[in-house]
This record gives structure tokens, sequence and C-alpha cells, in this order.
């Protein structure tokens, strides 16, 4: 365990940190990561690498705590409102990305986790084809669709 914990601990740390951009939040989350692997090690049926399957555990525990610190707020996560003294602009940046926020959560759970890892992780579609088991043209087809529909939602509801 010590050895996979060697082999792998950059890779979680570096994925965390890229994702939630706060040190001590990647440390608290990448033991909490091995944790959990070592407690499921039997699940881990090797038809992934052993680093993409930590990143999925990790992946999932980081979402969970943006769920229970109500983090999860699209304008939260992608991007800050630009700074400028025009108060008006700040106001209709935010009700945009609201809006994207909205469309976002109406989707499927697995064609929402594409765009929030694509946007926000800037994860290749081959990463997340293989953090959500399926291929890479699906995540590329699936985020493709989906911003699609992003697009097409939040210009009617204007």
């Amino acid at each position: 365990m010590e050895e996979l914990y060697k082999q792998n601990a950059k890779i979680v740390y570096h994925f965390l940190y890229t994702r939630c951009k706060d040190e001590a939040l990647a440390e608290e989350l990448l033991q909490d990561t091995f944790l959990k692997a070592f407690e499921s090690m039997e699940r881990f049926d090797g038809s992934c690498k052993i680093s993409t399957w930590l990143c999925q555990i990790a992946r999932h525990l980081l979402y969970q705590y943006w769920e229970k610190e109500k983090k999860t707020s699209f304008a939260e996560l992608t991007e800050e409102v630009p700074a400028r003294d025009d108060t008006e602009q700040q106001v209709l940046h935010k009700v945009e990305l609201s809006e994207v926020l909205d469309v976002l959560n109406r989707m499927p759970e697995d064609v929402a986790q594409v765009v929030k890892l694509r946007t926000m992780s800037e994860l290749s579609f081959k990463e997340i084809g293989a953090m959500l088991g399926k291929s890479e043209n699906w995540a590329r087809v699936t985020f493709f669709r989906a911003k699609k529909q992003l697009l097409q939602e939040v210009r009617h509801e204007d």
C-alpha cells in the first residue's frame, strides 16, 4: 500500500489541486482518497490504470465536498466576475452564469459531469472518457451536444 501511495500521490494531488486551487483542501482530499482506496481495494478490477481509479475516487470526494460546502455554483467554479467598475456589467455576467447553471442542473448527471470536467478541470476528452468509463469519442460528442443545448436554452431564455 505504501508503494501505491508513493507512485500515485503526486498525480492525485495535482489532479485535486488543479480543480480546487487550495493546497490544504487538496492535501486533505488526497489523504481521504487513499483511505477510501485502501478500504475498497478489492473493488479495483484493473479495467483502467490505478491512477485513473484513484482520480475517480478523488473527483467523487471533491464533488462531495463542493456539495457539502455549496460551492457547486458554475459561477464560482469556472470564472470570477470581471474586475470592472461597471456594476451593471457585473450583474449581467452573474445573471448569464446563473442561467447556464440552471440549464446544466437540468441535464442528466453524466452529461453535466462531462461539461464540468471539461470546463472546470480542463481535462482532455480522453481523460474524461477514462474517468467516466466511456470512450474518448463519447466524451467529445456528449460535450459538444451539451454545449449546443446550453447555448440554445440560454439564448431562448433571453
